[in-house]
């Protein structure tokens, strides 16, 4: 991004439509560090621009998606996997609205709170969205330390503690080079789907029976306990921080600060969003594929992280298959872990524009998340976290509208994004997802918490 914002002609969102001319930098110390030569070929183009998809996209296949995704496969086979594949489409468009709000005016999603709602109104939205980061913190802490004491037999509130020092290696990595940091994360993703294409073959699914789960079932609907998995894979799969965080991360390229330029880096970020999340669709497709095969194949229902990495082996015949299960989940965690760092700095500058140093930062949401998960898992154990585990998808969905909402309405409107409004049918798509989304993840949270005498 230019270093004078304010230069930047009426019409691309810096004028109009925001109570401020000129935002501060999003994620200043990684803001344009990442240079796009105008002379490059489309793949190489391709190439530099992709990295904040992948960083955003750990998120839809954190710890906090595994226990849906296995019961939904041990219970019901392969037919929640529509769900899985049309979630995941629903995830895509919203990321894309991100990268466009980000791109054409040089604000993050918090900033674009900021200068569009009155102060009170921020500090709300802000508290809800540090509640998501820490809840989205808690999951992590819990899936690694599970694996932790999966892989290693290291107690769950030791586990729980080692976590913490995944801080030092975000702080060392945002420092040396941003790219380092993608680069990290592309290799853990790339580790977790390695873990799944072998665990898929070890599990030998019903290729039929899997191509006939992609299509959506009139029995979700019917069948009410279907229906309440169904709308906990939903409610897991769209994270709020991450559309904080995507709006920011596609500000790290420095692609031309032009109509041209920024049309440009919209469609390539949207390119780069959209192959990374359909890589978390395979992995958490992989998740419930292997369930499926697994598990329901079998007779069991499996809703534990602990009791499917203990029955795998003996069930699939490959003693490798429970190893590799429970590296995937260490890969998962840790992954989600890095990028809840960045999300944590961004959304605290955007709404207060009140910037910490970043280790400061990481150690103060950390501590949130440690706290009541190495209490819980000394007082209670596996249980305990488990239940901790579905604990902090509920506050999750709690906040999710508060963050979907104001997105949809930015980048639908001309006066705030000049010239890259969304397209009118991208309009009433994004709004339709949105009333899904809000629906189902009140329903989520209604029947959790008992509301509905179920």
């Amino acid at each position: 991004m230019s270093d004078k914002p304010e230069s930047e002609p009426a019409g691309t969102g810096a004028l109009g439509g925001w109570r401020r001319e000129s935002p501060e930098r999003s994620l200043p110390e990684s803001h344009g560090t990442v240079p796009i030569p105008s002379k490059l070929g489309f793949w190489r183009k391709l190439l530099a621009f992709s990295g904040p998809g992948y960083l955003v996209a750990v998120g839809y296949m954190d710890p906090g998606n595994w226990a849906t995704d296995l019961a939904g496969g041990s219970k019901f086979g392969y037919t929640l996997l529509s769900v899985i594949l049309l979630s995941n489409l629903m995830a895509i468009l919203l990321q894309s609205l991100c990268a466009r709000l980000g791109i054409a005016t040089g604000r993050d999603l918090a900033q674009a709170c900021r200068d569009h709602y009155s102060r009170p109104v921020n500090l709300v939205l802000w508290v809800l969205c540090e509640a998501a980061i820490c809840a989205c913190d808690l999951a992590e802490v819990i899936g690694s330390a599970i694996a932790l004491n999966l892989l290693f037999k290291i107690p769950l509130v030791w586990g729980v503690v080692l976590t913490s020092l995944d801080v030092f290696l975000v702080i060392y990595l945002t420092r040396r080079n941003f790219r380092w940091l993608e680069g990290v994360v592309v290799i853990l993703i790339l580790l977790i789907g390695g873990c799944f294409v072998a665990q898929i073959f070890f599990a030998k699914p019903v290729i039929p029976d899997l191509l006939a789960g992609l299509i959506p079932s009139p029995q979700i609907l019917k069948n009410p306990e279907m229906l309440y998995i169904a709308i906990g894979i939903l409610g897991a799969t769209v994270m709020p921080h991450n559309l904080y965080l995507h709006s920011s991360l596609v500000q790290t390229r420095k692609y031309e600060q032009t109509s041209p330029g920024k049309r440009e880096a919209i469609r390539f970020a949207t390119m780069d969003s959209t192959v990374a999340l359909m890589t978390a669709l395979f992995i958490n497709a992989g998740i419930l594929i292997v369930a499926a095969a697994a598990f329901h194949r079998g007779g069991m229902v499996v809703d534990e992280i602990q009791k499917a990495h203990e029955l795998l082996s003996p069930l699939l015949g490959v003693t490798l298959a429970s190893t590799l299960f429970a590296v995937a989940l260490l890969a998962s965690g840790q992954n989600s872990t890095l990028t809840g760092t960045l999300a944590g700095q961004i959304v605290m500058e955007g709404f207060l524009n009140l910037r910490l140093r970043p280790w400061l930062r990481r150690l103060i949401t950390r501590s949130i998340a440690i706290i009541p998960a190495a209490i819980v898992a000394s007082l209670y154990g596996e249980s305990g976290t488990a239940k901790l585990l579905v604990l902090s998808q509920v506050i999750l969905s709690l906040q999710l509208p508060f963050a979907v909402v104001p997105l949809v309405m930015f980048t639908s409107d001309r006066k705030k994004m000049g010239e890259f409004v969304s397209p009118v049918w991208v309009r009433v798509v994004a709004w339709l997802v949105t009333a899904v989304i809000i629906v189902l993840n009140l329903k989520l949270l209604s029947d959790t918490l008992g509301w509905t005498g179920k």
